[in-house]
């Protein structure tokens, strides 16, 4: 099993554990967009309590990935991904983060 392929069982079993369906072809595409961070502990999760985090969030992959504006949505978008997470969470993965993110906005074919 490649380095890639156990990192996408960690995150699919993430996204069953928060209640969610998994759409493997999406969370492969969406980890894939999301490079060598994954294989960084730090890049790998988003920190919820950092401002300048979710901003990167916002302005990298809201605005720059998605196409869409770095507005009140964005913001409400993200909330909702943290809130999905729950606040005792501390392991929130960049590549569910943005997978959720995708979906929110539907633009999931974009990375199909």
């Amino acid at each position: 099993m490649s380095k890639l392929d156990e990192k996408l069982v960690i995150y699919a079993d993430m996204l069953i554990k928060m209640g969610h369906k998994v759409d493997q072809d999406l969370l492969k595409g969406v980890t894939k967009a999301c490079g060598p961070s994954i294989y960084n502990n730090d890049g790998e999760t988003v920190s919820s309590s950092s401002e300048s985090e979710l901003e990167t969030v916002k302005n990298n992959f809201i605005v720059k990935k998605l196409g869409e504006k770095n507005d009140a949505t964005a913001d409400k978008a993200i909330a909702k991904v943290v809130e999905d997470f729950g606040s005792e969470n501390r392991h929130k993965y960049r590549a569910v983060f943005y997978y959720l993110l995708a979906k929110a906005y539907k633009k999931e074919s974009q990375f199909k």
